[in-house]
């Protein structure tokens, strides 16, 4: 089972591809930040964003997409905006037959720590303990998104490939 996991955002969007293995810690194939520019106009940057998206899915053939769900917060624009963004995202891998799995920020804590309100730094310690990266990753995006497949991979029941 491949998982294609996303932290969501449109200035900034993690990106991961995780493979299923029968080794305790699973393999990270891909993982990036991706960046869009806020001079460029909003509707071009979700563009950006589902190409950028078509293209993983294109590459790297997910079986399914790990996504964060959102929280509401007290910036409404930003709200409004990774929620477009979100939409991009989900359509895309709906429209390529992906699986779509959702989680929330606790659920996510859980999975990687077994703590539901653990710190962002607690979160961001253990990933790499429960999966190999085999580069520098300063980008809290990435790791996020890495945080969200780990989580789809433990709470749903794949075989590996």
């Amino acid at each position: 089972m491949r998982i294609l996991a996303i932290d969501p955002g449109f200035e900034r969007v993690g990106i991961a591809i995780i493979d299923k293995t029968l080794t305790p810690k699973h393999l990270l194939v891909y993982s990036e930040c991706f960046k869009t520019s806020a001079k460029i106009p909003f509707h071009s940057r979700l563009t950006l964003i589902g190409d950028e998206i078509e293209k993983i899915i294109k590459k790297f053939e997910p079986d399914a997409l790990a996504i964060e769900k959102l929280y509401f917060t007290t910036n409404q624009k930003t709200v409004m905006g990774v929620s477009e963004a979100r939409g991009v995202m989900i359509y895309s891998a709906s429209r390529n037959g992906l699986l779509i799995y959702e989680y929330t920020p606790p659920q996510i804590k859980i999975a990687v720590t077994g703590y539901g309100k653990s710190t962002k730094d607690m979160v961001m310690s253990m990933v790499p303990k429960l999966i190999k990266i085999n580069k520098e990753t300063n980008s809290d995006d990435e790791l996020d998104a890495i945080a969200i497949g780990i989580t789809c991979l433990a709470c749903e029941r794949f075989n590996p490939s």
